[in-house]
């Protein structure tokens, strides 16, 4: 299957994009580069729009081919798009930066628990949640303070790749147990928040982030759950 270039991993920020049609395969339309993000580590994928010459259709969801193809699921009963054709692209901006303004946030709670591994997570546009291995957490309250404060602050956030040979002698990188980097392309792209000398928060991840975390605005976690005897689910929301 014929890789799709991911322009948001470059800019999550485009709203829309013109690419080819490569197939039409049974699970979506298949394009040479999109705006959409697939489904991946508890990140929805995006929603939007095809347009062509004499028609259009509504993505359900973006979703993982083989190969580092992205395919385009499209509404029950939609015609998908004519191989060959050129389509406009357009991506349901809204929905997308709720789930980058949780996905940051599922970072910052990253960084308030430091060596406490990931166990579970998903990002919603109304809620989220993110599971760690922790006997016994703080009250939610000291988890709401301690992540508006580091939103306040208003640190920038950027990216910038390794070797999977780096990342490997660095595993400590890797904080979550139930999603590994992808591997295979010979690199590994780190997200980081704060400077790059004194960065808050480090770790390798393929998802969309926002540029700063005053965009995040205030959260709430509203709820602790045990899921086990050391498992425990933190849940949160945006408050605004």
């Amino acid at each position: 299957m014929t890789p799709t270039e991911p322009l948001f991993t470059a800019d999550a920020y485009l709203k829309d994009c013109t690419a080819r049609v490569i197939a039409v395969e049974e699970k979506g339309v298949l394009l040479d580069r999109t705006v959409l993000y697939a489904r991946s580590g508890g990140q929805p994928g995006d929603t939007g729009t095809l347009r062509w010459d004499g028609g259009e259709a509504t993505v359900a969801e973006a979703i993982k081919g083989e190969a580092g193809a992205i395919l385009h699921s499209l509404s029950p009963g939609a015609a998908p798009p004519p191989v060959g054709a050129e389509v406009a692209v357009a991506l349901d901006w809204e929905r997308r930066h709720r789930h980058m303004r949780m996905h940051t946030t599922m970072h910052l709670l990253c960084s308030v628990l430091p060596g406490i591994y990931a166990t579970g997570n998903q990002i919603g546009a109304e809620k989220s949640r993110l599971d760690f291995d922790l006997p016994e957490p703080p009250a939610k309250e000291w988890f709401t303070e301690r992540l508006n404060a580091l939103i306040a602050e208003d640190h920038p956030t950027g990216s910038t790749w390794i070797t999977e040979e780096e990342l490997d002698a660095n595993p400590a990188m890797v904080r979550t147990l139930s999603v590994q980097p992808p591997r295979g392309a010979g690199r590994i792209r780190l997200v980081r928040i704060g400077p790059e000398d004194r960065p808050i928060d480090l770790q390798p991840c393929g998802g969309t982030h926002v540029r700063r975390l005053s965009e995040i605005g205030r959260v709430e976690v509203t709820k602790l759950e045990s899921k086990g005897r050391q498992n425990r689910r933190i849940n949160f929301i945006l408050v605004d």
